[in-house]
Protein backbone atom coordinates (compact mmCIF):
# COMPACT_ATOMS: atom_id res chain seq x y z
CA UNK A 1 0.00 0.00 0.00
CA UNK A 2 1.65 2.88 -0.81
CA UNK A 3 1.98 5.87 1.03
CA UNK A 4 0.35 9.60 0.37
CA UNK A 5 2.90 12.03 1.37
CA UNK A 6 1.17 15.59 1.57
CA UNK A 7 3.67 18.29 1.06
CA UNK A 8 3.89 21.54 2.89
CA UNK A 9 2.63 24.53 1.33
CA UNK A 10 5.86 26.34 1.24
CA UNK A 11 7.19 23.10 -0.94
CA UNK A 12 9.36 24.75 -3.89
CA UNK A 13 7.95 21.52 -6.16
CA UNK A 14 4.00 23.26 -5.48
CA UNK A 15 5.14 26.93 -6.34
CA UNK A 16 3.79 27.90 -9.61
CA UNK A 17 5.80 29.02 -12.43
CA UNK A 18 6.25 31.25 -15.15
CA UNK A 19 4.64 34.63 -14.78
CA UNK A 20 2.55 33.80 -12.07
CA UNK A 21 5.69 32.59 -10.00
CA UNK A 22 7.18 36.08 -10.47
CA UNK A 23 3.72 37.41 -9.13
CA UNK A 24 3.70 34.83 -6.03
CA UNK A 25 7.39 35.74 -5.59
CA UNK A 26 6.66 39.95 -4.89
CA UNK A 27 3.44 39.55 -3.60
CA UNK A 28 5.03 36.94 -0.54
CA UNK A 29 7.77 39.43 0.23
CA UNK A 30 6.90 40.07 3.98
CA UNK A 31 10.15 41.90 4.54
CA UNK A 32 9.21 45.33 2.81
CA UNK A 33 5.50 45.43 3.92
CA UNK A 34 4.65 43.66 6.67
CA UNK A 35 5.57 45.55 9.72
CA UNK A 36 4.83 49.09 7.74
CA UNK A 37 1.94 51.34 9.49
CA UNK A 38 -0.20 52.59 7.13
CA UNK A 39 0.56 56.14 7.88
CA UNK A 40 4.49 55.70 7.07
CA UNK A 41 3.66 53.64 3.59
CA UNK A 42 1.27 56.39 2.82
CA UNK A 43 4.11 59.26 3.28
CA UNK A 44 6.59 57.05 1.38
CA UNK A 45 3.88 57.17 -1.69
CA UNK A 46 3.63 61.10 -1.17
CA UNK A 47 7.10 61.93 -1.03
CA UNK A 48 7.34 59.40 -4.66
CA UNK A 49 4.88 61.62 -6.13
CA UNK A 50 6.70 64.78 -5.08
CA UNK A 51 10.02 63.36 -6.17
CA UNK A 52 8.43 63.12 -9.76
CA UNK A 53 6.92 66.53 -9.24
CA UNK A 54 10.48 68.57 -7.79
CA UNK A 55 12.35 66.42 -10.78
CA UNK A 56 9.94 67.73 -13.49
CA UNK A 57 10.57 71.30 -12.03
CA UNK A 58 13.89 70.90 -12.46
CA UNK A 59 14.14 68.90 -15.81
CA UNK A 60 12.37 71.78 -17.31
CA UNK A 61 15.05 74.55 -15.04
CA UNK A 62 17.43 72.75 -16.82
CA UNK A 63 15.72 72.32 -20.68
CA UNK A 64 15.37 76.29 -20.30
CA UNK A 65 18.54 77.55 -19.12
CA UNK A 66 20.38 75.26 -21.92
CA UNK A 67 18.13 76.46 -24.67
CA UNK A 68 18.23 80.04 -24.28
CA UNK A 69 20.61 82.05 -26.51
CA UNK A 70 20.06 85.11 -23.82
CA UNK A 71 23.01 84.71 -20.60
CA UNK A 72 21.90 83.06 -18.03
CA UNK A 73 22.18 85.83 -14.82
CA UNK A 74 24.90 85.58 -12.45
CA UNK A 75 24.06 83.94 -8.93
CA UNK A 76 27.15 85.61 -7.35
CA UNK A 77 25.65 89.00 -8.39
CA UNK A 78 22.01 88.53 -8.80
CA UNK A 79 22.35 87.07 -4.84
CA UNK A 80 24.72 89.43 -3.37
CA UNK A 81 24.02 91.10 -0.21
CA UNK A 82 25.52 94.61 0.52
CA UNK A 83 27.01 94.39 3.80
CA UNK A 84 29.71 97.08 5.25
CA UNK A 85 29.98 98.57 2.02
CA UNK A 86 30.84 95.36 0.11
CA UNK A 87 28.94 93.12 -2.23
CA UNK A 88 28.79 89.25 -0.31
CA UNK A 89 27.92 86.79 -2.58
CA UNK A 90 25.70 84.17 -1.77
CA UNK A 91 25.54 84.79 2.45
CA UNK A 92 21.87 84.94 2.40
CA UNK A 93 21.67 81.70 0.70
CA UNK A 94 24.81 80.17 3.21
CA UNK A 95 22.96 80.71 5.99
CA UNK A 96 19.80 79.37 4.63
CA UNK A 97 20.94 76.35 3.68
CA UNK A 98 22.81 76.05 7.33
CA UNK A 99 19.64 76.95 9.13
CA UNK A 100 17.59 74.44 7.06
CA UNK A 101 20.19 71.33 7.47
CA UNK A 102 20.35 72.26 10.94
CA UNK A 103 16.98 71.66 11.30
CA UNK A 104 17.38 68.40 9.98
CA UNK A 105 19.48 67.48 12.90
CA UNK A 106 17.22 68.85 15.92
CA UNK A 107 14.66 66.70 13.76
CA UNK A 108 16.59 63.32 13.79
CA UNK A 109 17.07 63.84 17.55
CA UNK A 110 13.31 64.18 18.19
CA UNK A 111 12.80 61.17 16.61
CA UNK A 112 15.00 59.93 18.56
CA UNK A 113 13.74 61.01 21.98
CA UNK A 114 10.38 60.01 20.47
CA UNK A 115 11.02 56.43 20.37
CA UNK A 116 12.26 56.52 23.84
CA UNK A 117 8.99 58.13 25.19
CA UNK A 118 10.45 60.90 26.28
CA UNK A 119 7.65 63.18 25.37
CA UNK A 120 9.49 66.96 26.96
CA UNK A 121 12.68 66.20 24.85
CA UNK A 122 10.74 65.24 21.31
CA UNK A 123 8.65 68.39 21.79
CA UNK A 124 11.32 70.77 22.61
CA UNK A 125 13.30 69.65 19.53
CA UNK A 126 10.53 70.03 17.14
CA UNK A 127 9.76 73.48 18.36
CA UNK A 128 13.37 73.86 18.03
CA UNK A 129 12.93 72.39 14.04
CA UNK A 130 10.03 74.33 13.50
CA UNK A 131 11.41 77.82 14.50
CA UNK A 132 14.59 76.86 12.28
CA UNK A 133 12.27 76.54 9.52
CA UNK A 134 10.24 79.57 10.02
CA UNK A 135 13.75 81.13 9.86
CA UNK A 136 14.23 79.65 6.55
CA UNK A 137 10.81 80.88 5.07
CA UNK A 138 11.57 83.95 6.96
CA UNK A 139 14.81 84.66 4.92
CA UNK A 140 13.20 83.27 1.26
CA UNK A 141 10.68 85.83 2.13
CA UNK A 142 13.44 88.43 2.14
CA UNK A 143 15.11 87.38 -0.63
CA UNK A 144 11.97 87.47 -2.97
CA UNK A 145 11.55 91.00 -1.44
CA UNK A 146 14.93 91.93 -2.49
CA UNK A 147 14.67 90.76 -5.88
CA UNK A 148 11.13 91.62 -6.37
CA UNK A 149 12.79 95.25 -5.73
CA UNK A 150 15.09 95.34 -7.87
CA UNK A 151 13.13 94.37 -10.78
CA UNK A 152 12.77 90.66 -11.22
CA UNK A 153 9.33 89.10 -12.52
CA UNK A 154 8.19 86.22 -13.54
CA UNK A 155 8.23 87.42 -16.91
CA UNK A 156 11.88 88.91 -16.92
CA UNK A 157 14.13 90.34 -14.81
CA UNK A 158 17.28 92.87 -15.32
CA UNK A 159 20.37 90.47 -15.79
CA UNK A 160 19.18 88.18 -18.88
CA UNK A 161 17.11 85.68 -19.82
CA UNK A 162 13.53 86.33 -19.02
CA UNK A 163 13.01 82.32 -17.93
CA UNK A 164 15.04 83.45 -14.32
CA UNK A 165 12.17 84.88 -12.67
CA UNK A 166 9.81 82.31 -13.55
CA UNK A 167 11.21 79.19 -12.92
CA UNK A 168 12.88 80.92 -9.71
CA UNK A 169 9.67 82.16 -8.48
CA UNK A 170 7.86 78.90 -8.88
CA UNK A 171 10.60 76.26 -7.60
CA UNK A 172 11.44 78.13 -4.83
CA UNK A 173 8.00 78.94 -4.17
CA UNK A 174 6.73 75.78 -4.13
CA UNK A 175 9.72 74.47 -1.91
CA UNK A 176 8.89 76.79 0.14
CA UNK A 177 5.36 75.92 1.00
CA UNK A 178 6.61 72.59 1.59
CA UNK A 179 8.64 74.46 4.60
CA UNK A 180 5.64 76.41 5.75
CA UNK A 181 3.31 73.65 5.94
CA UNK A 182 6.02 71.29 8.00
CA UNK A 183 6.30 74.13 9.94
CA UNK A 184 2.72 74.09 11.03
CA UNK A 185 2.59 70.27 11.41
CA UNK A 186 5.83 70.62 13.05
CA UNK A 187 4.06 73.02 15.85
CA UNK A 188 0.76 70.87 16.29
CA UNK A 189 2.83 67.67 16.62
CA UNK A 190 4.60 68.75 19.34
CA UNK A 191 1.57 70.24 21.57
CA UNK A 192 0.02 66.98 20.94
CA UNK A 193 3.21 65.62 22.48
CA UNK A 194 3.75 67.95 24.81
CA UNK A 195 0.25 67.30 26.50
CA UNK A 196 1.27 63.99 26.66
CA UNK A 197 -2.07 62.90 24.23
CA UNK A 198 0.61 59.92 22.52
CA UNK A 199 1.12 58.48 26.39
CA UNK A 200 -2.67 58.97 27.39
CA UNK A 201 -3.94 57.54 23.93
CA UNK A 202 -6.42 60.64 24.00
CA UNK A 203 -8.34 60.86 21.29
CA UNK A 204 -7.76 63.19 18.18
CA UNK A 205 -6.28 63.68 14.98
CA UNK A 206 -2.76 60.97 14.87
CA UNK A 207 -3.15 60.56 18.88
CA UNK A 208 -5.77 57.41 18.88
CA UNK A 209 -3.12 54.97 19.76
CA UNK A 210 -1.78 55.04 23.03
CA UNK A 211 2.10 55.03 23.74
CA UNK A 212 2.84 55.21 19.64
CA UNK A 213 4.91 58.11 19.05
CA UNK A 214 5.07 56.89 14.69
CA UNK A 215 4.08 60.45 14.04
CA UNK A 216 6.93 62.08 15.27
CA UNK A 217 8.52 59.80 12.76
CA UNK A 218 6.00 60.69 9.67
CA UNK A 219 7.17 63.90 10.36
CA UNK A 220 10.83 63.50 10.25
CA UNK A 221 10.34 61.66 6.97
CA UNK A 222 8.56 64.50 5.48
CA UNK A 223 10.99 67.45 6.88
CA UNK A 224 14.14 65.52 5.32
CA UNK A 225 12.72 65.14 2.06
CA UNK A 226 12.12 68.67 2.00
CA UNK A 227 16.37 69.49 3.26
CA UNK A 228 17.34 66.96 0.64
CA UNK A 229 14.82 68.92 -2.45
CA UNK A 230 16.52 71.87 -0.79
CA UNK A 231 20.35 70.49 -1.66
CA UNK A 232 19.42 69.92 -5.11
CA UNK A 233 17.40 73.87 -5.53
CA UNK A 234 20.84 74.67 -4.01
CA UNK A 235 23.28 73.35 -6.48
CA UNK A 236 21.20 74.45 -9.41
CA UNK A 237 20.31 77.84 -8.96
CA UNK A 238 22.76 79.05 -6.71
CA UNK A 239 25.99 77.22 -7.78
CA UNK A 240 25.61 76.21 -11.87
Amino acid sequence: MTESIERPVHDPLLRPTGLRGVAADLSSDQRAFKNVSWGKAMMWIFLLSDTFIFGCFLLAYMTARMSTNVPWPNPSEVFALRIGGQEIPLILIAIMTFVLISSSGTMAMAVNFGYRRDRRKTAVLMLATAALGATFVGMQAFEWTKLITEGVRPWGNPWGAAQFGSSFFMITGFHGTHVSIGVIFLLIIARKVWRGDFDHGRRGFFTSRKGHYEIVEIMGLYWHFVDLVWVFIFAFFYLW
